[in-house]
């Protein structure tokens, strides 16, 4: 049940979403993405360019599927800094 996904600015060179360590306007994307997780009820984990999916084994299907399409939502979030 543990997983992760690493977000990246253009699929075809695998640019990271932002710069490694980055703070301030230079993580913004990384911030948005997470700040749309959780106004659609996930509190990701984010290190970086990754999120960190870890939901519990008891969890159920319906759960799933709710979860999925808050970080659906947020992800279309962290669309908008790609390329």
């Amino acid at each position: 049940m543990f997983w992760a996904l690493e977000l990246v600015r253009d699929r075809e060179t695998r640019e990271p979403l932002v710069p490694y360590n980055a703070t301030g306007d230079a993580a913004a994307p990384m911030a948005a993405f997470a700040a749309a997780a959780k106004a659609h009820g996930v509190w990701p984990f984010v290190n970086m360019n990754r999120t960190h999916v870890v939901p519990p084994c008891t969890v159920t299907e319906a759960e799933l599927k709710e979860g999925l399409a808050a970080l659906d939502a947020a992800l279309s979030v962290a669309d908008e800094y790609t390329v």
